[in-house]
């Protein structure tokens, strides 16, 4: 729906005149404009720094022409101008609801309205296959369900068949949950591989679920080349037609006339078949367009800078932001970093009237905008720099400065990248190579793994054993395999247990490996892989421990953070201890809900967020509370990362309008706190000791703050 501009966005585009914000990705934004007679388009640009590679407006105009081939089955082209300085595409204004939106407003749509989408789909298709174009992204959000029937929309890595120009060779483009197998592999993607989408699509509009499960890209890529389908919610008479379509083997598809045929669409108008909350929707897009849109919003305010403090702890650790935490971020697309006024009606943590007011926050040391593409970004430790993988490809900045110093130029591999805190290795055919931070390339490699693995991803490198998520030979799952970083031989495999594959954690320490799969834990010996113990979270803890993105461990002990506050030892599973049960919070709060954030220890001190209360210190080897700083930002936003703890300060990302918070351990109090352009829900927070800094992370933008 329609959203205010921002203080920088322009007023017109060629003869249009922007009146909101439709929505912003790491490519660039589309607007809502208006041409002088009245006429309203959907405008779609370039963000700037992706205008100026020459691949990326190659892209452009390629959607442009994609966009115009297709015709009335998509969001047809009212004007373009891909040569502007910054590029713009106009469409019509599609009234309607993306599909995903529509389920999720509805539930699963009756079987008649998906044979009616899935025959106007296949017609749009077969528009585009005329052309010799193929669409190679059609997933549930590129389509929208207007009443004149489906219109197909974002054409951005759509390409004439057989081109590859700008594909690079052993990547895949898409969105891995609804690519085809051969796509997955990085090899071509002919019409063919739209077919398969297309029956991804329709699976999901008849369960609300991807045929092939959700989860990490690099498990999801597996499960489409070598996995089968989830059809059992499917119903029955569609099934045996979405089998063939959902064919490892692109030649035993039908072409898209011939899926129009087994689909038999019901007879009537397209829109007569959808449900009425769509109906309604439809209606409420159509009466919204014409109402007064919100102002824009006014620039931000600018806090005077203080000096930053000395270096904090090394922690080796990737910092993820994923495609939902980005959905999510509050923050306006494309805005800096600003720091605002303090709010001098705001509580602070221990805050009471006549108290001294916390002093102004720092100054960011650095900051670096973010175009992140639908999949989020990485940050990866390496050395005294840090590799950013977002959507427009890796780069290397200089941990200290933020200066650029190198990047690949080209999209991210299907193969993951791993780091060992001073270098990042990408893995690539059973090859494992370094990257040079100053040329964001690789050179030779410098491990050959003497096993031939499908797919695969570095989850953990030290100066040992490469530990890699990825298919064996002969094997139809993914497996842990730990290997000799020396030599390249496989030490032991694990198979990769969790009963509904969705997301995981795995750890390499010094004696042991541990892995979280939903919500199991396993605890491997490293040097046989032999399985220790295992254990299941209690069944109020279950959806909260598998969402954990990061286990708290140091070399003998487990800490979580759930409904209660546990520690258990590595070496046998056994209960050290529990903190919580006789705590307000514990107490007032549902069996289910999640009271205790990640926690990080130094010292012999844990610290951690009791939600509710505030930031809690508790002693790492007994469980009882050392102190405890009371605030009324302690909530689940406060949960996204662990604390970091410098020489004076405790530092907390929290969210909101005040995106992190500093605690000071000396006085137990809020010392200053750090002010974002509207609320950000769950920013990522990682100390890095090269930089003497603590990185934030927004979908958008990553800031070095000083750390002390």
């Amino acid at each position: 729906m329609p959203a205010s501009l921002t203080h920088d966005d322009p007023q017109q585009l060629g003869p249009y005149r922007l009146v909101a914000r439709l929505g912003s990705g790491g490519m660039g934004t589309v607007f809502l404009g208006r041409s002088a007679g009245g006429r309203t388009v959907a405008l779609k640009t370039m963000h700037a720094e992706i205008a100026s590679r020459t691949e990326f407006r190659a892209r452009f105009r390629l959607e442009t022409d994609a966009a115009r081939v297709i015709g009335g089955y998509g969001a047809e082209v009212v004007d373009a101008d891909p040569l502007a300085p910054t590029p713009w595409l106009a469409t019509e204004y599609v009234l309607g609801p993306p599909l995903d939106e529509a389920v999720a407003l509805t539930g699963p749509l009756p079987e008649d309205a998906v044979r009616a989408l899935g025959a106007e789909l296949c017609a749009g298709l077969a528009q585009l296959h005329g052309s010799d174009v193929v669409h190679r992204d059609l997933k549930p959000s590129n389509i929208l369900l207007a009443a004149a029937g489906p219109k197909l929309i974002d054409f951005g890595i759509a390409r004439a068949e057989g081109d590859e120009r700008l594909t690079r060779t052993g990547t895949a483009a898409g969105t891995p949950a609804f690519m085809s197998p051969e796509q997955a592999t990085g090899i071509e993607h002919t019409p063919a591989g739209d077919v398969f989408a297309l029956a991804g699509v329709l699976v999901f509009a008849c369960t609300g679920q991807a045929p092939f499960g959700s989860g990490q890209a690099a498990d999801l890529l597996y499960r489409v080349r070598y996995g089968e389908p989830d059809l059992s919610r499917v119903p029955e008479a569609l099934r045996p037609v979405l089998e063939q379509c959902l064919a490892k083997d692109p030649r035993q598809r039908p072409t898209t006339s011939r899926l129009a045929e087994l689909l038999d669409a019901p007879a009537g108008g397209f829109a007569e078949h959808l449900p009425d909350a769509v109906h309604a929707d439809i209606l409420r897009r159509a009466t919204a367009v014409w109402q007064p849109m919100p102002p824009r919003l006014p620039a931000p305010a600018e806090e005077a800078a203080t000096a930053a403090g000395p270096a904090g702890p090394s922690r080796r650790r990737v910092l993820a932001l994923a495609g939902g935490t980005v959905a999510a971020a509050g923050a306006a697309a494309g805005a800096w970093f600003w720091l605002g006024p303090e709010d001098d009606g705001e509580p602070t943590a221990g805050g009471k009237p006549g108290q001294k007011k916390p002093d102004p926050a720092p100054e960011p040391v650095w900051k670096v905008k973010v175009f992140k593409g639908d999949s989020g970004f990485n940050i990866y430790p390496a050395g005294r720099h840090l590799g950013l993988l977002s959507g427009i490809g890796l780069k290397f900045y200089d941990a200290k400065s933020g200066k650029l110093r190198g990047e690949s130029g080209d999209s991210s591999p299907v193969q993951g990248l791993g780091t060992d805190g001073k270098r990042l290795y990408e893995h690539l055919q059973s090859e494992i190579s370094a990257f040079d931070p100053l040329t964001g390339k690789t050179g030779k490699p410098v491990l050959r793994l003497k096993k031939k693995l499908s797919g695969g991803r570095i989850e953990d490198i030290d100066a040992h054993d490469v530990l890699m998520f990825a298919g064996l030979p002969g094997d139809k799952e993914s497996s842990y395999a730990l290997f000799d970083r020396r030599t390249g031989k496989l030490r032991w495999s694990h198979p990769y247990n969790a009963p509904n594959p969705m997301s995981y954690t795995v750890s390499l320490l010094k004696h042991y490996v541990v892995l979280r799969e939903e919500d199991r834990l396993t605890v491997l010996d490293r040097k046989k892989g032999k399985v220790l113990w295992k254990w299941r979270a209690p069944k109020a803890d279950r959806k909260a421990f598998a969402g954990l993105s990061a286990l708290p461990l140091t070399e003998t002990h487990l800490y979580l953070g759930l409904h209660e506050f546990t520690a258990l030892r590595l070496e046998d599973g056994k209960k050290e201890w529990t903190f919580g049960k006789d705590r307000p919070a514990v107490r007032d709060a549902a069996a289910e809900d999640r009271v205790y954030g990640p926690c990080q220890e130094k010292d012999g001190t844990l610290y951690c967020v009791e939600r509710g209360t505030g930031l809690l210190a508790v002693d790492q080897d007994t469980g009882e509370l050392k102190w405890e700083a009371k605030a009324e930002w302690a909530g689940p936003d406060a949960f996204a990362s662990a604390p970091a703890v410098g020489e004076k300060l405790v530092y907390v990302a929290t969210g909101g309008t005040h995106w992190a918070r500093a605690i000071s351990l000396k006085t137990h109090r809020e010392a200053w706190a750090y002010r974002g352009p509207g609320n950000a829900e769950s920013p990522k927070m990682m100390p890095y000791e090269p930089g003497d800094c603590v990185l934030l992370a927004t979908p958008d933008v990553v800031v070095a703050l000083p750390f002390e």
